[in-house]
Parts: C-alpha cells; structure tokens; sequence
C-alpha cells in the first residue's frame, strides 16, 4: 500500500507534464500552418479568415522563440473594406486596432483622421441638404451625435435646426395674425439653407402683406394723413435706412416709429405706428 501511494504522485505528474509537452506541441505544429493559411486566406480575398488566423497567431505569443507577425494587413485591408460598405464604425474600430498595434505606420493614422474628416464633411452636406438624422447617423461613428455636456457637433447641428424652426413656426404665427413686419423678422433669423427654401412662400406672403400695408398708407396720405396715423412713406424710408445699417426689421420698424413721435399698437390684426 505505501509502495502504490508513492507511485501515485508520479503518475498523475507524468500525466501533467505529458498534456503541456502536448498543448506546446500542438501550439507550435498550430503556429507553423497558420502563416500558410493566412497568406492563402489573403491572397484569396477572404478577410474574415485573414482577420481570424492572424488573431489565432497573435495569440500564440506565449510561445518562446515566436517570430511577429505583422496582422496590420489584414486589419487594413478589412477596414477598407467594411468603409466602402459604409461600415463606418466597425471600418474605424479595426483601423484603431491597426494603430494601436505593432504594425501601426504614420499612413494608418493619416488614413483615420481623413475617415473621420469624411464622416464630418458628409454630416454638413446632410444637414445643409436637410437631413438632419442623416446628419447625426454619420456623426455617430465618431461619438460625435451627442453628449450630456452638449459639445458634440451633432448637438450644435440640432441647437441650428430647432433654432430655424422655430423662428419658421414664429412668422408663421405672425402671419396668420398680420403683423407684417414681426414675421419678416423671424423669417431674417432663418439662416440654414434647407429651413430659407421651407419659408419661400410665407416671405412671398409677408412681402405682399407689407405691400398691401403700404398701399393703405399711401392712399391715407393721398387725402391728408388720418390724424391718429403715421405716414406710410416717412415710416418706410425710415425702416428702410435702419436695415440697410445692420438693424434687424422688428427694430427698425419699432425705432422708425418712435422717430415719428408715434407707437407700435395692435391695429386689428395687424401691428402699426399710431400717435
């Protein structure tokens, strides 16, 4: 009995020291058919085998004696091509690996920063064009659709938009109510391209509401200003000069009246200068 328990140590050792001469055996017979698949799975176009067998390899760099394996290629040649699919942000994880490996070059880094310039470029033709969802999917690769501190860019893109639309629904509730030159205003605020073409028609509408308004005066004048209401012309030029020196429409009209010694009212449904 003492002899067999003895034995028994060296048995269960032998058995131990026998599966890691195996494991180590099999890990290099393993690592010598790697590279030869990996340079078929490269020649062939089949990346996804490419990315595995040299991830396989990467791994095996417990083994002594390993020569690198410079993965970069495989890595590059996936992000290329998951970017022409419009992968964008699997296009950049791999790129980042290729950086942050030994393969990484000073063109691997280039490479990134012009991807990232891309998605960017295209997020402001989007969002110029009138896409703004559009806009923030292409921002979103980079991080860059939104934060909670609100700094990303996709957060100024939508501070922009619901800026512009809301100065669109503004005039257009001015509009309704006719006070002309309220509604001109906001609709001078509108500074995106995409809301500007949106608001035409309402600024066709305020430009002949304004006529009209004009007109009014105009013929008040022609038989002797009413009493309680400013010249239409005087006003006008007054307006007219404010806005030719930077001054918003709302302003000038509000400033031209005061000018004239009279106030803005509520005149029914529209705004005018009264004494």
């Amino acid at each position: 009995m003492a002899l067999r328990r003895h034995r028994l140590p060296r048995f269960w050792l032998a058995i131990t020291l026998g599966s890691v001469a195996a494991a180590i055996g099999l890990g290099y017979w393993w690592e010598r058919q790697l590279p030869v698949r990996l340079e078929q799975a490269s020649a062939s176009g089949r990346l996804d085998d490419c990315l595995r067998y040299s991830e396989q390899l990467a791994a095996l760099s417990w083994l002594p004696g390993r020569t690198p394996f410079d993965r970069g290629r495989c890595l590059r040649a996936k992000a290329d091509q998951l970017w022409g699919q419009e992968e964008w942000s699997e296009a950049l994880r791999l790129q980042r690996q290729v950086i942050n490996s030994r393969a990484g070059t000073p063109s691997d880094r280039q490479q990134l920063a012009r991807w990232q310039r891309q998605l960017r470029t295209l997020a402001r033709t989007r969002f110029q064009a009138g896409d703004l969802q559009g806009a923030l999917a292409a921002l979103a690769p980079l991080g860059e659709e939104r934060k909670d501190d609100g700094s990303a860019m996709g957060d100024d893109l939508q501070a922009i938009w619901n800026r512009n639309r809301s100065q669109l629904e503004r005039a257009t509730l001015l509009v309704k109510q006719k006070r002309w030159w309220e509604a001109l205003d906001s609709l001078n605020r509108i500074d995106h391209p995409w809301w500007r073409q949106q608001s035409e028609p309402l600024r066709q509408e305020v430009k002949k509401g304004l006529d009209q308004l004009q007109g009014k005066d105009r013929e008040h004048d022609s038989h002797g200003s009413l009493p309680h209401t400013v010249s239409g012309q005087k006003l006008d030029a007054l307006v007219q000069r404010r806005i030719a020196a930077g001054m918003d429409e709302w302003q000038a009209f509000q400033e031209a009246c005061r000018e004239l010694g009279g106030r803005v009212v509520e005149a029914g449904p529209e705004s005018a200068c009264q004494r």
